[in-house]
C-alpha cells in the first residue's frame, strides 16, 4: 500500500478541546471495574488513570468505519492503514483530579512517522494532551498510536516479540480476571467501539487475534496504580509500551519491581509468563 507521508504529516501541530465532568457515576463505576486493583487516593480524588474515560471521542454510529472507530481525517491523520492499536505512551501526573471537577482536555497532534516493519508498513502517530482543571494542568499525556495493515486470513496477528520473565521476583504482584465482562464496562466507560474487545468473530477471523483483545488503557491503567502502590501516591511519570496482546479469558498478572535508581518497573504478564505490557516510573 502506498501511503503519502508528506500529505499525513499536514496533521502535524493540528489541535482540538474537549471538556468533560468528573462526576459521582463515573468515580463509581471506574472503582467497581477495577476493584481493589487501585492505588489508594483521597475520598474526594479521582482514581489514577480515570481521565481516559474523559471526554471520549463520539461519533454518529454511521459515521464508524468497519473496525468500529470513528472514521479518520479530522482530528486524527487519515492513515490508509486499516487497524489502529493502541502503542504505548508516556503520563505525568503534576496534581490529582476530583470528583466534580470540569477537565479541560488540550490536544495536539505531534510526530507522524511510518516504517517498514517484519510485518509490513507501520504508520506512527504521537498525541499530545494536557488536562486542566480551575487549578491548572493536572496531568500531562503522550499516546503513541500505531497503524497497520489488515491481517491475512489464516494468519495471526503480529505484535512485538513478547518477553519472558525469567521467573523475575516483583515487589507486588495483583491478579486480575481479563473476562469479557470486563472488556465490555471499560469500553462502556471510555465509549470505545473497537470491535477486537467485544466481536469474537471479527478480532479472531478479520483482525486475527486469538480471541478478544484486553485494551491498552486497562493494562497501562494497572501499571501506573500498582507503581503509584509502592511509590505511596508519589506523583507518577510513566513511560509505557505495548509488547504484544494479552488475549482475554484466563487469569493475567501485574508487578512491579522497584529498582536500584529510584524508579520502579511494572509489567503485566499473561498465563504464559511473558509480558505483554511493561512501563518505567522514573521520579522527577
Amino acid at each position: 500500500m502506498s501511503i503519502d507521508i508528506a500529505r499525513l504529516t499536514r496533521w502535524t501541530g493540528r489541535t482540538e478541546e474537549a471538556q468533560d465532568v468528573i462526576t459521582p457515576r463515573l468515580m463509581h463505576s471506574f472503582a467497581a471495574t477495577f476493584g481493589r486493583h487501585l492505588a489508594p487516593h483521597g475520598a474526594d480524588e479521582a482514581p489514577l488513570a480515570l481521565h481516559w474515560c474523559l471526554a471520549p471521542p463520539i461519533s454518529n454510529i454511521d459515521a464508524c468505519g468497519p473496525d468500529g472507530h470513528a472514521a479518520k481525517g479530522e482530528f486524527l491523520p487519515p492513515v490508509p492503514l486499516p487497524r489502529r492499536m493502541w502503542a504505548g505512551g508516556r503520563i505525568e501526573t503534576l496534581a490529582p483530579l476530583r470528583e466534580g471537577d470540569l477537565v479541560t482536555r488540550r490536544s495536539r497532534i505531534g510526530d507522524i512517522a511510518y516504517k517498514e516493519g517484519r510485518s509490513g508498513p507501520l504508520c506512527f502517530v504521537a498525541v499530545h494532551h494536557d488536562y486542566l482543571t480551575e487549578r491548572g494542568v493536572a496531568l500531562r499525556e503522550r499516546h503513541d498510536i500505531v497503524y497497520r495493515e489488515a491481517a491475512q486470513p489464516g494468519t495471526a496477528a503480529a505484535g512485538a516479540p513478547v518477553t519472558a520473565t525469567d521467573g523475575e521476583p516483583a515487589d507486588l504482584t495483583w491478579e486480575m480476571e481479563g473476562s469479557p465482562l470486563l472488556l465490555f464496562r471499560y469500553s462502556a466507560l471510555t465509549f470505545n467501539g473497537h470491535r477486537i474487545h467485544y466481536d469474537f468473530p471479527y478480532a479472531t477471523g478479520t483482525e486475527g487475534y486469538a480471541g478478544l483483545v484486553v485494551h491498552g488503557p486497562i493494562q497501562a491503567t494497572l501499571i501506573a496504580n500498582i507503581i503509584a502502590t509502592l511509590t505511596e501516591g508519589a506523583p507518577i511519570r510513566l513511560d509505557y509500551r505495548g509488547l504484544s496482546p494479552l488475549i482475554a479469558g484466563d487469569i493475567f498478572r501485574v508487578k512491579a519491581k522497584r529498582l536500584a535508581d529510584g524508579g520502579v518497573r511494572g509489567w503485566t504478564e499473561g498465563v504464559d509468563g511473558q509480558v505483554r505490557m511493561e512501563g518505567f516510573h522514573r521520579p522527577a
